[in-house]
């Protein structure tokens, strides 16, 4: 019994470690293709249109993989956050 407790100590402290890893999180709102020549004319308050809508869902990417959508909401009085609404299950290749 106690090799069990000693095998479930170390499990424990392996989670606690990884739980401090940081993770490189992104919301996609849209993206565009402009040539460079573009790119060099933007200015302060220029305009990018994106090929998404209004309304329609936002990508949830982490470390540049597509785990979930979700919609904007509004959180307190100058901020903005996302409540998923979908995740995106892995593709399994089934040999």
């Amino acid at each position: 019994m106690v090799g069990k407790q000693v095998a479930e100590q170390g499990s424990g402290q392996n989670i606690n470690a990884m739980l401090n890893v940081g993770l490189n999180v992104q919301i996609v709102l849209g993206q565009s293709r402009m040539s460079i020549s573009q790119l060099l004319n933007l200015s302060r308050g220029s305009v990018i249109e994106l090929d998404k809508k209004i309304g329609e869902p936002v990508d949830v990417m982490i470390n540049d993989r597509l785990v979930a959508r979700g919609d904007l909401v509004k959180v307190g009085d100058n901020r903005i956050g996302v409540t998923l609404t979908e995740i995106v299950k892995d593709y399994v290749s089934h040999s």
